[in-house]
């Protein structure tokens, strides 16, 4: 291999990139956009949480309880029922996702000392977002039982067993600082795939295939030398979408940012790789563009741990998620952000995605063939 021809097709592919707007836009602009637009669209935070109250008691004590919902700052307030057959109306049409039930008797019921049992209807189909919000009323309840014996009793009461929770990693519990770390991963997965498919396509339907098959270059040459350009890219991307990540959405940077760079290169060849082996397979670039947006979007998304937990999938798709070369940079990028953990942590995630950069170069090299025929 001469060094000498791979610049000069690393510096070839340069010149064609500068001067190709679509494919500068792709490799630059989009995957700035996908982060700020996605970190800002997906957020698990579970807020704001609408909720309609039916006051049959019309006490102090029933108006107190009401509040103590709406100051927890999970829930705001969507009016007030009258009856209680308005409750499925409310839900039904989403006006609201909670209601809260007081019955006639609730002071009198507390002021005796006896059990006065409130209901809590919640809108269920949206699963995540009712136990969730189930969650904060049992807790809110709890709250106010407590206080209300305390008051009984004259002094302040405690519960029997009390747990003093401390969050590691993520402390404020903010859903971005796991999404976003998540966001990087699979963004590059999809542009590295995306940006490589159309290389090799694009030097069979622009007719400049005929010109690189007359010249001495080997094939691992224009692999290597096409390759260069769009690993200094993806860098920069990851660069850029990691200091979004830090002073946008306030990611905190705990671990070592050389290690996630090496990590980071690792990956790319391999996203790299597999577009350029889609691009000489196909030699076309809608059709390569498509195959890769469906190898890597879908798989990146729903299969790599971003978003659905990979331990609770079905054994099937668990075992599918290991060919996912996302999974690893997923917990990578987590690991490195959020935990700061080293190579004594990563070195499966390192393992895999040495594996994936070689199978994918290896992938790009063999099917590519300067001759023309």
């Amino acid at each position: 291999m001469s060094l000498a021809r791979l610049w000069a097709m690393a510096r070839k592919e340069t010149i064609q990139l500068r001067r190709d707007p679509r494919s500068l836009g792709l490799a630059f602009v989009l995957p700035a956009f996908m982060l700020l637009f996605f970190g800002y669209a997906i957020s698990f935070d579970v807020r704001n949480i609408r909720m309609a109250v039916l006051d049959e008691s019309q006490s102090q004590e029933s108006r107190r309880l009401a509040e103590a919902f709406l100051a927890s700052g999970y829930f705001e307030h969507a009016g007030h029922l009258s009856r209680y057959d308005e409750i499925d109306d409310v839900l039904s049409a989403g006006r609201a996702r909670i209601v809260l039930v007081i019955p006639p008797a609730f002071q009198r019921d507390l002021a005796a000392g006896r059990s006065a049992p409130v209901q809590v209807l919640l809108d269920g189909g949206d699963a995540n977002t009712a136990t969730i919000a189930q969650n904060y009323a049992e807790a809110i309840l709890t709250r106010f039982t407590v206080d209300a014996l305390s008051a009984r009793a004259g002094t302040r009461l405690a519960l029997p067993v009390t747990a003093e929770t401390r969050v590691w990693y993520n402390e404020t519990l903010e859903s971005r600082n796991m999404i976003v770390p998540g966001l990087v991963a699979v963004i590059m997965s999809i542009i590295a795939a995306l940006l490589t498919s159309l290389t090799i396509a694009r030097e069979w339907e622009r007719g400049t295939m005929e010109q690189l098959a007359a010249t001495p270059v080997h094939r691992l040459e224009v692999v290597l030398g096409k390759l260069l350009p769009y690993v200094a890219i993806g860098l920069i991307d990851v660069g850029v979408a990691l200091l979004v990540g830090v002073t946008v959405f306030g990611v905190p940077l705990h671990g070592n940012i050389l290690l996630l760079g090496v990590l980071t290169l690792f990956f790319l060849v391999g996203a790299l790789g597999l577009g350029m082996f889609i691009s000489a397979a196909v030699k076309s670039q809608v059709l390569a563009t498509q195959i890769a947006m469906l190898a890597t979007y879908m798989p990146a998304l729903l299969l790599s741990g971003f978003i659905f937990t990979i331990a609770t999938m079905p054994i099937v798709l668990r075992a599918l998620t290991y060919i996912v070369p996302a999974r690893y940079y997923v917990t990578v990028t987590r690991g490195i952000l959020l935990k700061g953990v080293g190579p004594h942590v990563l070195w499966p995630q390192a393992i895999a995605m040495v594996l994936f950069a070689t199978i994918g170069l290896g992938l790009a090299i063999r099917v590519f063939k300067k001759e023309i025929g």
